[in-house]
């Protein structure tokens, strides 16, 4: 069972300014949250360590640096057999294309993000990771026209 952290008003202040932007100066952070600079950086420190804060990433336009597809494909499984969704989700974690999968309720049993840069690329993968031997049953797939609302993951709200 998961352990929570138990999280203050500054400390989600701290995640919802790290979320935003997370190489601002610990000064710039302290200043605008109301803590000392060292309390700041004590505090991340912290959220490290408990595993609030996993890893710090940037978020890369993948169309500033060249073409690129995104596609939303839904999956379904034959059975719940948990050897053939033990596979699928290990293809799917080892597959480069694969951006994120989800395990959804409903007709379909998994969504995924996939990003290729052209749709002889996507045919591969689907040659590769939903053809015949995949023991996939079927599959749909939605290609994006174009980008309504980003993906901004500090948008995420945190439990109260």
């Amino acid at each position: 069972m998961t352990e929570f952290v138990k999280l203050d008003s500054f400390d989600r202040k701290l995640i919802a300014r790290a979320r935003a932007n997370n190489l601002e100066p610990a000064r710039v952070t302290a200043e605008a949250v109301g803590l000392s600079e060292s309390a700041v950086l004590r505090r991340m420190r912290r959220l490290r360590a408990e595993g609030v804060i996993v890893r710090d990433v940037a978020l890369v336009d993948p169309g500033r640096i060249a073409p690129h597809m995104t596609v939303h494909v839904l999956v379904r499984i034959p059975s719940r057999d948990r050897a053939a969704t033990k596979a699928f989700k290990a293809a799917m974690q080892a597959s480069p294309e694969v951006q994120g999968a989800w395990d959804v309720t409903g007709e379909w049993d998994y969504l995924l993000n996939v990003a290729v840069p052209t749709m002889a690329a996507y045919e591969a993968f689907c040659d590769r990771e939903l053809g015949e031997t995949s023991g996939i049953e079927d599959f749909q797939s939605m290609i994006t026209i174009r980008e309504v609302v980003a993906f901004d993951p500090s948008k995420a709200s945190l439990a109260d």
